[in-house]
């Protein structure tokens, strides 16, 4: 089985920790595959434009960079820990409204994607590019101080279609919904600093190889959960 996780922020967007060590973190822990998917932020909104303004969101000028970091990061990562590292973003769509408010990860994304589209013109993009969507804590969350993203869960007739996996567990969260409605699921730290490293991942029952692991993900064959605690999953 393959360890995973799949949500992972740096100081590219709203991380504490940069792309570096990130990655040295997750490859001593021993983890096989890991996504960086840093917020890409809607800035027509007022949480849009704090976020751009204070450096929180990728964006279209400095994604070749970003994009071209991450790869640079991933060779290193392999050679040295063995750990395949995808390239991603988390489309941030946020609202003072948790029914208004959404985030995807699009993961090993080629070029990219606005968040000020509206989110057809996303998904059709994100596929076009054959990029995994994964639609992330899309529940009622337990974090303090956090709008709850409830968009696409109340819309899931008109977008599961598009969604390859829904996370059924964010950091310390587990979305029971999920499980009842028996979407394909994955779990991710939602990583911002360092301690978020324990949390819950995901495990998958397939080769180390790109192709292998989004076929795993969207078929969700082989895909389990597990708690990562003090360096030992659960």
């Amino acid at each position: 089985m393959l360890l995973c996780d799949f949500h992972i922020h740096t100081s590219y967007s709203d991380g504490s920790v940069d792309l570096r060590r990130t990655i040295d973190l997750f490859g001593q822990a021993g983890f096989d595959v890991i996504a960086i998917t840093d917020h890409v932020v809607n800035e027509e909104t007022p949480h849009g434009k704090i976020a751009n303004r204070f450096g929180f969101s990728v964006r279209e000028d400095n994604f070749s960079a970003y994009l071209n970091h991450i790869r640079e990061e991933a060779k290193r990562a392999w050679d040295k820990y063995g750990l395949l590292v995808l390239p991603g973003v988390e489309i941030t769509k946020s609202s003072l409204s948790s029914d208004q408010s959404a985030h995807v990860l699009l993961i090993d994304i080629k070029t990219f994607v606005s968040a000020t589209w509206d989110f057809e013109k996303i998904f059709l993009e994100a596929k076009k590019q054959d990029a995994l969507i994964i639609a992330c804590h899309p529940h009622h969350s337990s974090q303090l101080m956090v709008i709850d993203t409830l968009f696409l869960w109340n819309n899931r007739e008109k977008y599961a279609r598009y969604i390859d996996a829904w996370e059924i567990a964010n950091r310390d969260d587990v979305f029971n919904v999920i499980s009842l409605k028996r979407y394909p699921y994955i779990a991710g730290s939602d990583f911002h600093r360092a301690r978020h490293l324990y949390s819950w991942k995901t495990m998958l029952n397939c080769e180390k190889e790109i192709g292998a692991i989004k076929q795993c993900i969207r078929y969700n064959r082989g895909v389990a959960i597990t708690l990562f605690r003090n360096g030992v999953p659960f």
